[in-house]
């Protein structure tokens, strides 16, 4: 076991990568479902359905009854509002752009929200990862610029530019929420969150029911009753990853994703990444690991010098 008490890498690695496929596959039946369902309703299905597995879980590990206590219920309802403000946006970018596209401008998320800790929380944040940032940055600015170019062309082009604009704008709203989750962590347990958040998501989604709701058939039904099934269960083996690994060990490999997402998209869709797409997406991933074990190694150092400042007992 070491120093923090996690005890199996391997098996936080193995939960990580299934949540990483699991959640591309939420994508996939998301997309299959069809380009023209609204963004609001897409999120309702996706929160809804996700209840029922981590009802489950929380039955399963005795937390059922305890899941619902909080101590700050406005700091859940603020992340719940910004959450499904990213959910709608990315999956309104997914629909209308390629599937590897959405994945990869939405690695963005991290590295915005360096920016942000350093903005709103006042965080520390030196050269090193300020240089990784804005390489990262560039990386996303390299897979985004040819569908953003098409902003003023009609047509497919033009849907491709709003949803490239619309999954950036979920990497921001993204980082907010993971900003805003760092808050709730202090006082809040981890499944607590995953439930306040999933009811929030499900209830504000409904307001964007008297805009137009399509009528779907019952193919589309199983497909986004299918994804919110997926993301419920995917949200739960993140978070049994992060009980069983240090985060600098498991979370480079989200970057897995892209492999995943181009596969399927390929035997699906025919979409095929492009060049700027590889090579924005090696940018922004070697970036964003970066900044993972850079956070990993002032830890390590932080924890070294708590130690050397602590009184001999």
């Amino acid at each position: 076991m070491n120093g923090d008490g996690l005890a199996n890498p391997l098996k936080g690695i193995v939960c990580k990568i299934a949540s990483v496929t699991i959640f591309v596959i939420m994508q996939t039946c998301i997309k299959l479902a069809g380009g023209s369902i609204p963004a609001g309703q897409i999120t309702f299905y996706r929160s809804a359905f996700a209840l029922f597995p981590i009802f489950s879980y929380l039955y399963w590990i005795g937390q059922l009854q305890t899941g619902f206590k909080t101590q700050n219920i406005f700091g859940h309802v603020k992340r719940g509002l910004i959450g499904i403000s990213a959910m709608a946006s990315g999956f309104y970018g997914l629909v209308n752009l390629p599937m590897p596209d959405a994945i990869a401008i939405g690695y963005a998320m991290p590295l915005v929200a360096v920016v942000f800790a350093a903005v709103f929380l006042g965080e520390i944040v030196r050269l090193y990862r300020w240089s990784a940032v804005v390489i990262g940055l560039l990386g996303v600015i390299i897979i985004s610029w040819p569908k953003l170019t098409t902003l003023r062309e009609g047509g497919m082009a033009s849907s491709e530019a709003m949803g490239a604009l619309a999954v950036l704008a979920s990497a921001a709203l993204g980082a907010g929420a993971m900003l805003q989750v760092r808050q709730l962590v202090q006082s809040e347990k981890t499944p607590t969150i995953v439930l306040y958040f999933s009811i929030i998501a499900t209830l504000v989604s409904l307001v964007s029911l008297p805009f137009g709701w399509s009528d779907l058939s019952a193919s589309q039904i199983g497909l986004l009753a299918c994804a919110g099934i997926c993301g419920g269960v995917a949200q739960i083996l993140l978070t049994e990853s992060y009980r069983h690994a240090d985060i600098s060990t498991i979370a480079p490999f989200e970057y897995t994703s892209i492999l995943f997402g181009s596969a399927i998209g390929y035997a699906l869709f025919d979409d095929l990444p492009s060049i700027n797409t590889w090579i924005g997406t090696m940018i922004v991933a070697g970036s964003g690991i970066f900044i993972i074990f850079r956070e990993h190694q002032l830890g390590l150092e932080r924890k070294a010098a708590r130690k050397v400042s602590a009184p001999v007992p």
